[in-house]
């Protein structure tokens, strides 16, 4: 299955579907991605948004009460790919709760992972609500003297990479990374750099790369310029590099949504839909840096 952008790291591989099927177990630290869990056995409405819309769901969520009355929200923001798997497992495991399989509303950065829900008869149809870029975050000041994505081949640079196996932002990374220097600029930092150390995975969420940074236990990471953004709002000691329009991937990243066939409140999912395309909504994302989609 390949996607219609013709990303090859885009593509879901038959090799990954086993592994896709296993129910995913979530990290008890990432409670921070799980909210209205008091509302797991009696939700109006179940949400898988994918991960990096995090900073936005407080005021969007909070929008689509005041619009609609609806209250009762359990919502989640892994990572895209880690929900497809809670998916097609039928759950994954939060600390002592199986927390549900079948959301009403998923959202994701990729395209193949709706092509292969569609497949599985799961989902009717889908579209692209939302637009987004990479930007090269580091700590402030730029102690490593970071300028662009070839400075993240250099043996002294630590780099906080996403981890290919649960978020689609890394597959845009690598293509980053190609675009940038080719197959060898891939090789170098996906393989020699994990190898010895100097690029470190992330272990569920991007979310870690500022934790790394500001720790001190890397110099750069690769994350959606919406975060960065989100970081300079809340004041943190982080600061970004643009690495161009030709690299930063922005012709490339489509944020997908749709409705399960099965969902739990069906009228209520489509209500989300409708409002995830309204003006209110768009403007929401805008205010965080995102780019609507819906004008």
């Amino acid at each position: 299955m390949r996607s219609v952008d013709s990303t090859s790291e885009n593509v879901i591989d038959c090799s990954d579907i086993h592994k896709l099927m296993e129910m995913p177990v979530i990290p008890s630290e990432r409670a921070d991605d799980i909210h209205g869990l008091e509302y797991l056995d009696k939700a109006e409405l179940i949400l898988f948004m994918a991960g990096n819309q995090f900073m936005v769901m407080n005021d969007l969520i909070r929008a689509f009460k005041e619009e609609t009355g609806i209250e009762r929200i359990f919502y989640e923001t892994l990572p895209p790919r880690l929900m497809l798997r809670q998916i097609l497992a039928g759950g994954a495991k939060f600390r002592d709760t199986i927390l549900p399989g079948t959301p009403d509303v998923y959202s994701s950065v990729s395209e193949d992972s709706m092509k292969l829900l569609k497949e599985k008869g799961l989902i009717d149809d889908y579209f692209v609500y939302l637009r987004n870029r990479i930007v090269l975050m580091v700590p402030k000041d730029n102690p490593a003297g970071i300028r662009s994505v070839f400075d993240l081949a250099r043996d002294d640079v630590r780099i906080s990479q996403p981890n290919p196996e649960n978020e689609d932002i890394a597959k845009y990374i690598i293509e980053m990374y190609r675009r940038a220097g080719g197959d060898e600029l891939v090789r170098m930092i996906m393989e020699e750099k994990v190898e010895n150390g100097t690029t470190m995975l992330t272990t569920v969420h991007h979310r870690e790369t500022p934790e790394r940074l500001m720790k001190g236990i890397c110099d750069v990471g690769p994350v959606w310029a919406t975060e960065a953004m989100y970081a300079k709002m809340k004041g943190l000691p982080l600061d970004f590099i643009e690495v161009g329009e030709e690299l930063d991937m922005r012709d490339k990243v489509n944020y997908y949504i749709t409705k399960l066939k099965n969902a739990p409140n069906p009228e209520n999912a489509e209500r989300f839909l409708e409002f995830i395309r309204s003006k209110k909504a768009q403007e929401i994302y805008k205010k965080y840096g995102f780019v609507p989609h819906f004008r």
